[in-house]
């Protein structure tokens, strides 16, 4: 059963997200990967996000460029944890998908990580997990450890 739900909003964006990916199968956190637009199919991201829990998801991590919206309105949906990744995309370089995901309305929270910081959402999510699940909690510090190496 999947942890973690990682969504991005556009197929073109595949590459920047799949740093997270590689992070997660490295961590051993199991994860299920969908391309769902928040503007193109809102409904589906309605749906995905408010089902998570139901079906075991535990961490949602949104990535998307320019207006950003996919992280939002994934955290409108459900109370999850879920971490922003702005993508860089556009004239403004992600610049724009940063501010639209840091600047969530109160109530409705987003972590938002750094411009295309895919990997460190991946490490972040691992961290909320290792809180319940020691497997991973040891992955984490193994990881750790041969980054100090």
């Amino acid at each position: 059963m999947a942890l973690v739900g990682v969504v991005i909003g556009s197929k073109s964006d595949e590459d920047q997200i799949k740093p997270a990916l590689d992070m997660l199968r490295e961590l051993g956190v199991t994860y299920e990967f969908s391309v769902i637009s928040a503007h193109r199919t809102p409904e589906k991201a309605r749906e995905y996000a408010s089902s998570a829990a139901e079906r075991g998801i535990e961490v949602l991590i949104g990535g998307a460029g320019k207006a950003a919206h996919l992280p939002g309105v994934l955290a409108s949906w459900t109370i999850l944890p879920v971490i922003g990744i702005p993508l860089v995309s556009g004239d403004m370089a992600g610049l724009d998908a940063l501010l639209s995901i840091v600047q969530m309305p109160s109530g409705v929270p987003v972590g938002c990580m750094s411009i295309g910081g895919a990997k460190n959402a991946a490490v972040f999510a691992a961290g909320i997990l290792a809180l319940k699940y020691d497997s991973i909690k040891q992955a984490i510090l193994a990881y750790r450890k041969k980054l100090s190496e």
